[in-house]
This record gives C-alpha cells, structure tokens and sequence, in this order.
C-alpha cells in the first residue's frame, strides 16, 4: 500500500487536470449520486481531491469524504465553503466509524487499485446501515479498447497501482461474490470503462 500512496501523493496536484477529459462522463456521474444522498450521511472513500463529494454535497445532510494520501486530502480541502462536508485521512480497511454509521457509502475508482478489495468490502458492510446504499463506480479495464490498453500501459509505466483487471460483468459478479445485490448498474464512456454499480447488502 505505500508504494500506491507514494503514487498519489505524488499526483495529487495533477489530479483534477487528468480528470477534466472525462467531465461530461463525470456530470453523468453526479447525476446518478444526487437522488442517492439526498438527506443521507454519506461516507466517501478514496475520494481523492474530493471531486464527487464537491458535487454532490449540496443534496446530502453530511458527507465524511476521505483519503489514505495526506497530500490528496490537503487539495481537497482547498475552496471548500459547506459545513457539511469534511474530509479526513483515512485508511478504508481499518475505519474509525462506529457499525452501521452511515446510510451511504461510496468508494469510486478505487476497488481496482486497492490489494483485497474484498476486505475494504467488509469493511464497508460494517460501517453501513442495513438498509444502506454501497456506491461503487469502477475503472473495469479489462474492457479496454487498443486506445485505452495503450493509455493503461503507459500509466502502468508511471507506477499507476493497477491490482484487479474486471470486465463490467467480472466486476458486478465479485460485488454478488462479496455479499452485495447489485440493484442498479450501467457502464459510463470515459478514457476507460467505468462501470456504475448500486448495491445493497445481500440477504443472508
């Protein structure tokens, strides 16, 4: 996990500049997230310059958004004026949330990058109230087209953290694996596959 921090701290700065090619992709994003936090408690994971929380905080009640890099966390805090957003370092397998604190969770473009996702999924599950919602949007790189395999083999040379390699269908099976009902999924066109997945805590 260091050598992956040690990436991000590193590129916190050019985080948003990378992200600004996928804007209408991530409009799309934020369209899909506001009916799902309206009024809720929100924990956002791996938020990275905390641009999903931004957007979509005004429709929340609170959102706690968090990052295992300091340096991530520092530019998310820049120019942020709503008390009820408030961002923290946070390692997502070992949470300091007591069980079933939040109505939502979202972890966005993270499970791919992160060794065990299964255990953040546990870990996940803990924190979240029964009847809450697990937002998980996902690279699903192993649906790349030519462009995108050439993209994801130069970012691989940059040291860019890649540890799960799903197809859109691998990776909503590995939710249903893991515990989760996927209720609502679509997959999002931006530089990779981002495949939207809505879940909540299985049965049994």
């Amino acid at each position: 996990m260091r050598n992956s921090q040690n990436f991000w701290d590193k590129n916190a700065g050019r985080y948003d500049r990378f992200m600004r090619k996928d804007a209408a992709a991530y409009e799309r994003l934020y369209e899909l997230l506001r009916p799902v936090v309206r009024h809720k408690t929100v924990l956002e994971l791996a938020t990275g310059t905390g641009l999903i929380a931004k957007n979509i905080v005004r429709s929340a009640d609170h959102i706690e958004a968090t990052d295992a890099s300091q340096e991530m966390i520092e530019q998310a805090k820049q120019g942020v004026k709503s008390t009820k957003l408030y961002f923290s370092v946070q390692d997502m397998f070992h949470l300091p949330y007591a069980d079933e604190s939040f109505d939502v969770v979202i972890v966005a473009n993270a499970l791919h990058i992160v060794p065990e996702p299964e255990k953040a999924l546990s870990e996940i599950r803990r924190v979240l109230k029964e009847d809450g919602i697990l937002v998980a949007p996902t690279f699903t790189h192993a649906g790349n087209d030519f462009r995108g395999k050439v993209k994801a083999f130069f970012m691989k040379l940059a040291g860019f953290p890649l540890h799960s390699k799903w197809t859109s269908a691998d990776y909503l099976s590995f939710l249903r694996e893991n515990g989760w009902t996927v209720r609502k999924s679509t997959v999002l066109k931006t530089s990779f596959p981002l495949t939207y997945a809505e879940c909540v805590k299985s049965e049994g």
